[in-house]
């Protein structure tokens, strides 16, 4: 059975197998594609700039804590979803201490321009609820523990089953040994350093370079995994029987 497996490579696979795991690669790499840009536009615009920085990393994990949630939203990613007259009333509502006196004036703001997006279904906090307004109106402390805890467990369990396919995958490709074996390990060890960046970064801000760190390790070993198998499975230097 060992003799079998360790002959069995890319180039030698049959058609209908070469099919199936070029299907899996590309429909992975445009998933993972699509996450990167979702993180460019969620964590890459907390700093109220294009791209992702350091300070996004910091802001989206320890938080912007010279001002609020709201506030840094209204200046940064959601300020383009109002005219500058609304995100300045809305912001001196924050900076005044979100007194309930004065929500008739800004809850109108808040069903026109946020309603829409920020509702019951959405996942998203109620911000036309005076209650969920007051709570982001806070001090921004950035992610809270539940939700590191919810993201870091679907993180772990759904992308290592992503780089398991992969590594099996990969493991048919005739490529050095020691070298397979590093790149097979590399995304799980930068997957496990990535999430624990985020929690380090909570408490820390310091290590917002891990989060960079661990992201740009297991993307350029799972580019190497694909690209190696994608040419093992079609150029005909390697498929030649």
């Amino acid at each position: 059975m060992t003799d079998v497996l360790n002959r069995l490579t890319l180039g030698k696979l049959p058609l209908t197998y070469r099919f199936l795991f070029t299907s899996f690669l590309l429909v992975v790499g445009l998933g993972l594609c699509m996450a990167g840009a979702q993180i460019m536009l969620t964590h890459g615009m907390a700093d109220g700039k294009p791209g992702l920085s350091m300070d996004d990393i910091v802001y989206s994990y320890y938080g912007n804590r010279s001002g609020s949630k709201l506030e840094a939203a209204l200046t940064g990613k959601m300020k383009d979803k109002a005219p500058a007259n609304v995100n300045i009333t809305l912001i001196k509502w924050v900076r005044d201490g979100a007194k309930e006196a004065e929500w008739e004036k800004v809850e109108p703001l808040f069903q026109k321009y946020c309603g829409n997006c920020h509702d019951a279904e959405s996942g998203l906090p109620e911000v036309t609820k005076l209650e969920a307004a007051k709570s982001l109106a806070e001090v921004d402390h950035g992610a809270s523990i539940s939700s590191l805890t919810r993201v870091s467990h679907i993180h772990l369990f759904g992308i290592s089953f992503i780089f398991l396919f992969v590594g099996l995958i990969f493991a048919m490709a005739e490529f050095n040994t020691l070298w397979k074996i590093v790149l097979i390990t590399t995304p799980f060890a930068f997957l496990v350093l990535d999430v624990a960046s985020w929690w380090l970064t909570k408490f820390w801000p310091e290590f917002a370079w891990f989060t960079m760190i661990g992201g740009m390790g297991y993307s350029l070993a799972a580019l190497v995994m694909f690209g190696a198998s994608f040419a093992q499975m079609w150029l005909p230097r390697w498929t030649k029987k």
